[in-house]
Formats: C-alpha cells, structure tokens, sequence
C-alpha cells in the first residue's frame, strides 16, 4: 500500500511539471509575435443576387463578364463629360468606378460591405508642403501588424484615398495587416516625379514611425493600383539605391509601367472603358514636364534595374491597355532575377480590382493578392 501510495505521488510530481513546462511553453509563445494566416474565403462575401447589364456588350470588348459590364453601364449612366475634354480640376468632379459599384449595390438593395477596420488620418510634412495618410488598421488582434503602403489610381492626375478606400479596407482585413493609403500630390499642379517623391517620404514615415500605430517596422509591404502600381515599383528602387530598409514584396496591381501607347494592347483596347488609349494620352500629357520625361526610368519603368528587387506580385486584366507593358514589366523583372508572380483575369477591365461586391473575377484577385501578402508577411 505504502508503494502504491509513493507511485500515486510520483506520478502526480510529474503530471503537475509537464503541465507547468506546458503552460510556460504556450505562454512564451503567446507573448511571442507570429503572423498567422487571416485570409478570408472570398466566396463568402459573394452577393445573392447577380448584376447583369442592360445592354449588350461592346464592340471593344465582346467577352466582358455581365458584372463587368453592369459596373461600366452604371458609370456611363450619370452622363459625366468624357475625361479627355475636361481639364484635371473638371475630371476630377466627375463620378468614379467607386460612385457606381456602391449605386449598383443599391439599386439592388444590398447594404455596402462592412469591415472590420478601424481608420485614422495623419498628416505628414513632404517637400514643399503635406500629404495626408489614411491608417487602417484591424480592429481584432493585439499586433505588432504588418504593414502595407497603398497608393491609388488615377493616372497621376485625379481621384484621391476616398474613391479607392475599397482596397485598402479590403487587403488590410483579409491579411490582418495594417495599411496605410497614401494622398500624394496630383498633377498638374504638382508634376513628375513629386508623386514618387511624396510616396516615398510616406515610406520613411512607415519605417520610422510603425510602432506608434502598433505595426511592425520589418514586415513591410508596397502595394497599388495603375498609376499607384507605378509607385510602387519606383520606392523599391529608390530604397535599394539610397540603402534603406526594403519591402518585403511588392504588389502592382495593372501598374503603368511604360509610355508606348502603340503596344498590341493599347491597339486591340483603344476603346476600352474606364481606360482607353486617348485616357492615357490625356494623364500622361498632365503628369510630364516635357517629352523627355517619357524616356525616364522613373515613368518608364521597362527601361528600369530591378536587381535585387523584393518578390513581386503583379495583377493584370485582359481588357486593358497596359496589359502588354505589365507582361513585359514582369518578364524582364523575372530576367533580372526578381521572384515574380502574375495573374491575369479575363473578361474584365482597368480598375476591376476592389470591386469584389459586385464582380467574382475581382473577389478572385483580392483573395490571391492577399495570400501573396500574408506568404510575404510570414517569410524571415
């Protein structure tokens, strides 16, 4: 009986240290900071009902998916003055691809998506005045966050954080990461390169200042869309010549990436809506100083060194006209040694990206681009 009871004890000795060393064990590694996979399955946000367009599809593009076409229909309904008549400060009164998805979903009557994400605002001092960052950040998690910069479309010339505020409140809960959305300065009024430059002095403001807004300095990304798609690549670049701190991945999302508008895309999608070749002529007109400017490297990114560029990813569409200058963008970053992923949606258009409410093809895209981030964001 006596043994018994000095094996009942000894047993007991051991139990209750295996349950201490467990509970030491987990509590280091709750304290411990790891990324962990937050992707969200995109088919569960997909709407009831699907949009169909009124009419049939265009001549430019005989393919276009029906959701696709019903955004572009709603855009035209509001009978806004063709961009390439206007001036920028008339262009950028008139409605966005934003204004249509969110009228679409109430013709509808489909409430707009709700995320969980809190905003801020700050300011930020830039060469020759300010720019203003919207921050979302996740609202469940302690962090440290990743980050990620965002930067928008427009061509360098109009719409603003509030036209493409989808995007950023789309990847920054899908990846449970921080993003910053950047307002840099538009041309004309401030010409190239000062787009580059604003975005790049956000950068720094990331690197420097990621712990007061509960992120992780090392664990950086840069992130964009067309004109913003741009950026991007050019702040990894400048970071690698000026030896800063590089991010972790780039995502460019239908980035500009050259200035020949005679490619075979912007022959076969001249005509294309929202961007055509006239579009593009127009924004670049606005962005450059001179002609010679279309031959930087800085604008014309196919001409530009990309060794020992992050991974990237790159997102492009089939009804586009910078489809075959991003093709050619991620060839020749694949010939300098960059690690490049790319995926190409058919049968919609520039600016389908953030559309994901209404569009399955951009649901598709929003999802892969998060899984590139949140694979990005776990890597050493």
């Amino acid at each position: 009986m006596q043994l018994t009871i000095k094996v009942k004890l000894t047993i007991l000795i051991i139990i209750t240290c295996l349950a201490m060393s467990f509970n030491c064990e987990s509590k280091a590694k709750t304290v411990k900071y790891s990324y962990k996979l937050q992707i969200i399955d995109s088919t569960k946000k997909a709407p009831a009902v699907s949009f169909k367009p009124k009419g049939p599809a265009p001549a430019w593009a005989p393919d276009i998916k029906p959701e696709m076409l019903a955004v572009i229909e709603k855009l035209a309904s509001y009978h806004d003055k063709p961009l390439i008549t206007l001036t920028p400060v008339e262009a950028r009164k008139n409605h966005t691809m934003a204004d249509a998805v969110k009228d679409l979903l109430k013709d509808h009557h489909i409430s707009l998506p709700v995320y969980q994400i809190d905003t801020i605002g700050e300011d930020i001092g830039v060469t020759g005045g300010t720019i203003h960052l919207r921050i979302y950040t996740p609202k469940a998690g302690k962090g440290p966050f990743p980050i990620m910069l965002y930067f928008h479309a427009g061509g360098f010339v109009v719409s603003g954080i509030d036209a493409y505020d989808a995007t950023p409140n789309i990847l920054a809960e899908q990846t449970h990461a921080i993003a910053i959305s950047v307002g840099f300065r538009l041309a004309p009024e401030y010409k190239f390169p000062t787009a580059l430059m604003d975005g790049f002095a956000a950068y720094k403001w990331a690197l420097a200042n990621a712990s007061s807004i509960n992120g992780d300095p090392q664990n950086i990304a840069l992130t964009g869309e067309s004109a913003g798609g741009n950026i991007c690549v050019n702040l990894a670049i400048m970071a690698r010549d000026k030896n800063i701190q590089m991010p972790k991945h780039i995502l460019a999302i239908y980035p500009v990436a050259g200035t020949d508008t005679a490619t075979d895309s912007y022959v076969k999608q001249a005509n294309a809506k929202p961007l055509s070749k006239a579009a593009m002529i127009w924004f670049l007109k606005y962005y450059i100083n001179s002609k010679s400017d279309l031959n930087d490297p800085r604008l014309n990114l196919l001409i530009a060194n990309f060794n020992g560029l992050p991974p990237t990813t790159i997102i492009t569409d089939e009804l586009d006209p910078v489809q075959s200058e991003d093709i050619a963008l991620a060839n020749k970053m694949k010939a300098a040694g960059v690690t490049v992923d790319a995926e190409n949606y058919d049968g919609v258009s520039h600016q389908f990206f953030g559309m994901g409410a209404v569009i399955p093809q951009a649901r598709e895209a929003e999802a892969y681009a998060a899984k590139q981030l949140i694979k990005a964001f776990k890597e050493k």
